[in-house]
């Protein structure tokens, strides 16, 4: 199998582990629907939002070396325009990150549909706004603004001068903690791929309403590249002086 192969699988089976784990870890017992008060076993706004940190935590150990572990077109979107990879490869993990996405809320759906469970979210782990916690431009800043927090950790723990064998862990906590400010508004995207996937299966309000939670990311993504370069000023002559010197 050719590495650009094996990224896409990565990419794939990454995507699909953070959907499937970690969405359905609000769907099976989160107990409460965005903006309104509901009954359940479950795992609280915390265990959820745990939930998506610890499988991001996992899957950058996994397959970050092998793909990079984006697992999110936002991220991907940022590694492109801070030309950390080719323009032909993101298009293709894009296309595998929105499959997965499709793939695990399709399995999340058997299991409420067909298997007798009872979805604690009342829409697939969807995410909403005007839901009586947030109306939509509020919804927009949130997202952008999350996703710019997620991305820039994401870009300055990965470079090269940062310190190595820490970047899964410090990704991991941070997707935890911008879902653990998100949940009890919008249910947290920062993730078109994670929103988009429920989203087409649930249908209705849902998917009248992806739109901004596969936009915002993306401008939140846009937003995060920026301050990644103009914090980056010193690590990038860093990099340039280590390079010189390991050609010395």
């Amino acid at each position: 199998m050719s590495l650009t192969a094996r990224k896409l699988v990565a990419e794939f089976v990454g995507t699909f582990l953070l959907v499937f784990l970690a969405v359905g870890a609000a769907i099976f017992g989160i107990a409460t629907v965005v903006g309104v008060d509901g009954k359940g076993p479950g795992s609280g706004v915390l265990g959820v939002a745990f939930a998506f940190g610890l499988v991001l935590f996992a899957v950058a150990y996994a397959f970050g070396p092998v793909s990079g572990g984006h697992v999110n077109p936002a991220v991907t979107l940022a590694m492109l325009l801070g030309r950390r990879m080719p323009a032909k490869e993101a298009v293709g993990y894009w296309i595998v990150q929105f499959l997965a996405a499709i793939a695990a809320a399709a399995v999340l759906k058997l299991f409420v549909s067909s298997f007798g469970v009872t979805d604690y979210t009342g829409g697939l782990g969807t995410n909403s706004y005007d839901n009586g916690a947030i109306n939509m431009p509020g919804a927009f800043v949130l997202e952008m603004l999350l996703t710019a927090a997620f991305v820039l950790v994401i870009l300055l723990v990965t470079e090269r001068v940062a310190a190595p064998g820490f970047a899964g862990a410090a990704i991991g906590f941070t997707l935890a903690l911008v879902h653990i400010v998100g949940i009890p508004l919008t249910g947290t995207s920062v993730n078109p791929a994670r929103s988009f996937g429920p989203a087409l299966l649930n249908g209705g309000d849902s998917l009248a309403q992806v739109w901004l939670f596969i936009l915002a990311p993306l401008v939140g993504a846009v937003i995060a590249v920026v301050l990644w370069k103009l914090t980056r000023t010193e690590s990038a002559e860093t990099e340039k002086l280590v390079a010189g010197s390991e050609r010395e």
